[in-house]
């Protein structure tokens, strides 16, 4: 979102764009009731309303490790021991994520319990506990202080590692999305909309270090930890790669009941 936040490219693409924040399940949400025209969707929600159009070449995804999906597991047993899972319910594509590789590479069938993003909350209920985003970051940053308090040891998988290890494919988070009919009604050109959120994912990744300041003290972990994460593990390119992978979950979550169809994407 660099050039829709920064000049030079803010003013000119607020004659284009009336930009509002909101979380990926909202965006996905307003889209299918056509109060959005474009929308950062997760990839399990476009199963739901495949009539949008892809922009191509944008994505939030990861080639190994993403460091802000984990699940974090307190049975002795470690996965094999597994029994109930507590999703964080702030993210429906990686709560797929989750029951994709319980069921078709750990071979286990969890009772999946969706919960509010607190550890401590979660693992009192339940097994394991899956943590996205800030949850997730700051519970890597805060391991090392409970296992000292605590005594305990707990496991803490990387999902997107594990994805990236049992099937060889990038994880994918999310993509940019369009209704086909909005470029009618506003009159704008599918190459300018093309155009205008590739150069502004160029411009946000010539721009690290501005957006680790920038970050620095809205999220608590340190600056190191956002450099990391923005430069090793957020990959932001929809490549050939990441296609495969998303192509991998839509038919792996149609086999374990999470998703409904397959379906094909559509690109702008």
């Amino acid at each position: 979102m660099w050039s829709f936040e920064h000049e030079p490219g803010k003013t000119f693409l607020s004659n284009r764009y009336t930009i509002e924040s909101s979380t990926p399940a909202e965006c996905a949400a307003r889209l299918a009731d056509g109060t959005a025209d474009i929308g950062l969707v997760p990839i399990a929600a476009y199963a739901s309303n495949p009539s949008l159009s892809v922009i191509p070449g944008c994505a939030i995804a990861s080639l190994d490790c993403v460091r802000s999906i984990i699940l974090v597991v307190r049975h002795p047993g470690g996965l094999s021991g597994v029994e109930r899972v507590a999703l964080d319910t702030s993210s429906r594509t990686s709560a797929t994520y989750t029951r994709i590789l319980f069921h078709r590479f750990w071979k286990r069938r969890p009772e999946f319990l969706p919960h509010p993003p607190d550890l401590e909350a979660m693992l009192r209920t339940a097994d394991a506990a899956l943590l996205i985003g800030d949850p997730a970051l700051l519970a890597l940053e805060d391991r090392e202080r409970r296992e000292r308090e605590t005594g305990e040891q707990l496991l803490y998988l990387d999902l997107a590692h594990e994805w990236r290890m049992l099937t060889g494919t990038p994880w994918v988070s999310a993509f940019w999305a369009i209704r086909p009919e909005s470029l009618a009604d506003t009159g704008i050109a599918a190459p300018f909309v093309i155009q205008d959120f590739q150069r502004s994912r160029d411009a946000g990744m010539a721009h690290i270090d501005d957006l680790v300041e920038e970050w620095t003290g809205r999220i608590v972990v340190p600056p190191e930890t956002i450099r990391t994460y923005l430069t090793q593990n957020i990959w932001y390119l929809l490549d050939d790669a990441c296609l495969s992978g998303m192509d991998l979950f839509y038919r792996y979550g149609v086999e374990c009941g999470a998703l409904p169809a397959v379906p094909r994407l559509k690109f702008l």
